[in-house]
């Protein structure tokens, strides 16, 4: 069972050149080593050969869940969402509630995610616990290092 995922243009854009790069780049590199390896003789003791071999079936591997991923992935329109609530793509301001910390996200589908960019997933425990809350709204979150409450200062598109 395939699951739909939601990406911004530019998300999906960078997991299709990525898919495009392993397919060109990543075959010819898979190929070359294969034929480096061709070339040392006996096959059936040839280390590099075999190491080869399982680097071609990972790189398949890779090019199938990529494929898999975009084929199912949608591409999200912002213009009809509601930015009153924290939803995929919303910009969310929030306050530590336990040391007056204020952080800025953006909540992301997981493969988008980048945490020095202030991209959160929101598969991850925080994205999780802010989906649907509105501004003035406090979210208690379970994260490995306990619990953690936000308040929600500001949401923008």
């Amino acid at each position: 069972m395939s699951t739909v995922n939601y990406y911004t243009p530019e998300g999906l854009q960078k997991l299709k050149e990525e898919l495009n790069s392993l397919k060109v780049r990543g075959r010819a590199e898979v190929a070359r080593q294969l034929a480096e390896a061709r070339d040392k003789g006996d096959l059936s003791e040839n280390a590099e050969y075999d190491a080869a071999k399982d680097a071609q079936g990972h790189l398949e591997l890779k090019i199938a869940k990529l494929e898999e991923i975009i084929g199912n992935a949608r591409v999200i329109d912002d213009s009809n969402m509601d930015a009153s609530k924290a939803l995929i793509l919303s910009k969310v301001k929030l306050k530590n509630l336990k040391n007056n910390m204020i952080l800025d996200y953006t909540l992301v589908a997981e493969e988008e995610a980048n945490l020095a960019a202030g991209k959160i997933s929101v598969k991850s425990p925080i994205g999780k616990g802010l989906l649907g809350l509105s501004v003035g709204d406090v979210a208690e979150i379970t994260v490995p290092a306990g619990k953690l409450q936000f308040e929600i200062l500001e949401i923008s598109r």
